[in-house]
């Protein structure tokens, strides 16, 4: 006779979803690294455009996090790159941005990001939105603590 784990014991095993942090800024950069990693996100991060485009290219994440004012290659730019390129085109982004008015916003889609979360943001929200954005899409950044209407 076998025996079956009680609810209680059972585990699932599922794979955590896969972040990369792009910003320029290292405290913030650490700061959302590590606190992603704790709520059991798998973070890589990059400091700039650039590196962010060779770590898409080298092993696309499930999304994007994309600071947009960066010295170098600057969010806008990376984000258009990485759409224009079949290999990496599907891969959301979402832009971070302190500048969220209205022209901001609009420039940030039109380069190509599938979402725009303001700074400064509520963390907390901003890890559960990650943690449902694969089965219930990118709209769940459209919530309190994270939105800005564009």
């Amino acid at each position: 006779m076998s025996r079956r784990p009680s609810s209680k014991t059972a585990r699932t095993t599922t794979t955590p979803v896969r972040v990369l942090v792009v910003e320029d800024f290292a405290d913030n950069r650490e700061l959302l690294t590590e606190y992603l990693t704790f709520r059991g996100f798998a973070v890589t991060a990059a400091a700039d455009g650039a590196a962010a485009i060779a770590m898409v290219r080298r092993e696309p994440p499930d999304v994007v996090l994309m600071d947009l004012r960066m010295p170098g290659l600057d969010g806008w730019e990376a984000t258009r790159r990485l759409k224009a390129d079949p290999a990496t085109a599907s891969v959301p982004v979402v832009a971070v941005t302190a500048h969220a008015l209205r022209p901001e916003i609009e420039s940030a889609r039109t380069a190509g990001c599938d979402a725009v979360v303001a700074k400064p943001f509520d963390i907390i929200a901003l890890a559960d939105a990650l943690g449902s954005f694969k089965t219930r899409g990118l709209g769940v950044f459209d919530r309190p603590g994270l939105s800005v209407k564009g």
